[in-house]
Order: structure tokens, then C-alpha cells, then sequence
């Protein structure tokens, strides 16, 4: 696969894991097809073994998603600059912290959008714990999934 093909993957992906925070946009499965357009043509073991990967961690993702609790959108207060926060604040812990970080930097994410929006400490922790109880833990773990996925693809095309 050439440079240019795995340039639009990534860019696929990238998509995809901006389509997890918007609700309605099914983020997780742009990114699986970019897998699976990337390990269809790549026909190598490695890559059906990511395709099998991502297929699976995505399965249990929507699964453990149908547990949680129902998404209560409506007088929560989320903005699109919260959520660019989040997922700038996961994407940055994800690479400072590989896997493990994306979840701290979420929050983080979360508490320094409200933090600057409301100016104090005390608000700032309330907003962000009602945030994640209304939608924050189903777009984690969605999010989470996600960044797992597109870091073995990245693992699998970087050096395999």
C-alpha cells in the first residue's frame, strides 16, 4: 500500500475518532472500515490479525456500551468546546501515557473546559462529574476503543 493510501486511512481514522464526541456520527465504525479497506489491501497476516483485533474490541465495545446507562444529553451544558477539549485532552494523554493516559486526559479534558468556562474549582468538579454521568462514560469508552484500534493499526503499519 502506498504512502498516499495510508495517508487517507489515517485520515479515515482520524475522522472517526472526531466522530465518536459528536453524537449521531458512527465514529468507531469509520474506523473499523479504515482498517478494513487498509488490511484488505495490505494481505498480510499481521494485518488480518489487527482486522480480527479491531473487530473484537469494537463487539465487546458496543456491548459494554448497551450496559451503561442511556445518554442524557438535555440540561447537561455540554458544548462543542468541551467536547474539543475532551478529545484533545484524551488524544494528548493517549500519546503521553500510551493507552492508559486517553481516560485521565479526558476528564481532564472535561474539567479544564469547565474550569475556564465557570472559574472556580468546586463548580468545575460538580459540572464535570454530572458531564460524565449524563455522557461521559459511553464516549470513553467508545473513544477508548477507538485509540486502542488505530494505535495497533499504526503499530501494524509503522512496523510490520
Amino acid at each position: 500500500m502506498g504512502e498516499w493510501q495510508l495517508l487517507m486511512v489515517g485520515t479515515v481514522m482520524l475522522l472517526g475518532l472526531f466522530g465518536v464526541l459528536l453524537p449521531g456520527v458512527p465514529g468507531s465504525w469509520l474506523v473499523w472500515a479504515a482498517v478494513a479497506w487498509w488490511s484488505l489491501h495490505e494481505k498480510s497476516a499481521l494485518a488480518w490479525w489487527v482486522l480480527v483485533g479491531s473487530t473484537a474490541v469494537l463487539l465487546l465495545t458496543q456491548v459494554v456500551v448497551w450496559q451503561l446507562p442511556a445518554r442524557r444529553l438535555r440540561g447537561v451544558g455540554i458544548t462543542r468546546r468541551m467536547v474539543a477539549y475532551a478529545g484533545v485532552g484524551a488524544l494528548l494523554g493517549f500519546v503521553l501515557l500510551p493507552v492508559i493516559g486517553a481516560v485521565p486526559g479526558y476528564i481532564g479534558g472535561i474539567y479544564l473546559s469547565e474550569r475556564l468556562r465557570l472559574g472556580g474549582h468546586g463548580p468545575a468538579m460538580t459540572s464535570t462529574r454530572t458531564v460524565m454521568r449524563a455522557v461521559g462514560g459511553s464516549v470513553l469508552v467508545e473513544l477508548f476503543a477507538c485509540l486502542l484500534i488505530v494505535g495497533a493499526w499504526m503499530g501494524a503499519a509503522l512496523g510490520g
